[in-house]
């Protein structure tokens, strides 16, 4: 049942081929204990294989129930490693206070999960960078990337990379979808705000935002997590939005709930791709 339980995190997981014992051959329990939780730290599956185990603790797997001793000091090891515990989805969150780092605290190199990608650009950088002097540039756009920080971590995202005038954000925890299309909609609301209060240039800073979900590849080269092709995709969607708009593809929209969904704008279909347009219109 150990074996299971991390098969369900790791489905490749095999102890004989990990401990080079001959198939079939009787491990005792403690070893075996010890060796998949030794396995689970290495390959980067610890996090994901506790809250397994919270998971089948609190509902049990295959209509059995288990009683997991020991468990609520895993969880407490967690917490004080820096993690947080949401109960309601059972999953581990970095505790935002302590660190904010790329990986959520838990991918590790080439590791391959679902995740929801928002891409943002700047509309007319090289107008805005041309027609206004460098230190009130420098100050928007700083305050730009304050906003777009704050809403992106504070919907448990984190920022992938910032060039010249485009984003590109991760969501991972949570229910990611949700997570990623509003945090891109409070992007557009609170730009409103920032133009007409307190940007320092003449010119509104107008944006652009597509949004995409699906298997994205881990990496630490920025590079490489860009070549992931729902991070394309996203920037596709972001080519199609207008100014202060959100370009959200169909496997994002089609799980809205309606009363969200009537935000948006009709179906459109661009290069073989279904999209919504979310669009910062104020009335007046």
């Amino acid at each position: 049942m150990m074996i299971r339980f991390a098969q369900l995190v790791n489905p490749g997981y095999n102890i004989y081929k990990r401990t080079g014992l001959s198939e079939g051959m009787p491990i005792p329990s403690q070893n075996a204990a010890e060796r998949i939780v030794a396995d689970m730290i290495l390959d980067g599956y610890y996090v994901d294989f506790v809250e397994a185990l919270v998971r089948i603790d609190r509902e049990g797997y295959m209509g059995r129930n288990y009683d997991l001793k020991g468990l609520n000091n895993v969880v407490v090891s967690l917490m004080d490693d820096g993690f947080t515990f949401d109960k309601v989805s059972g999953q581990f969150f970095e505790d935002q206070q302590k660190q904010i780092s790329l990986n959520w605290g838990r991918l590790q190199e080439g590791d391959e999960r679902k995740m929801t990608v928002l891409r943002l650009d700047i509309a007319g950088n090289s107008i805005l960078v041309k027609n206004n002097p460098r230190p009130e540039i420098e100050k928007a756009y700083k305050d730009v990337r304050s906003i777009v920080n704050r809403i992106v971590t504070g919907r448990l995202g984190r920022l992938w990379s910032w060039e010249g005038d485009g984003v590109i954000a991760a969501f991972l925890i949570g229910p990611m979808e949700k997570m990623a299309v509003f945090a891109g909609m409070e992007i557009l609301h609170e730009l409103f705000f920032y133009n007409r209060l307190r940007n320092p240039l003449p010119a509104p800073i107008n944006v652009r935002l597509g949004a995409q979900t699906g298997m994205v590849r881990y990496s630490d080269n920025v590079i490489e997590r860009l070549k992931n092709e729902p991070v394309k995709q996203a920037t596709f969607l972001e080519t199609l939005a207008a100014d202060n708009s959100l370009g959200v593809s169909y496997n994002l929209y089609i799980g809205m709930d309606q009363s969200t969904l009537d935000l948006f704008g009709d179906e459109k279909i661009s290069g073989g791709c279904k999209y919504r347009l979310y669009t910062m219109r104020p009335e007046k």
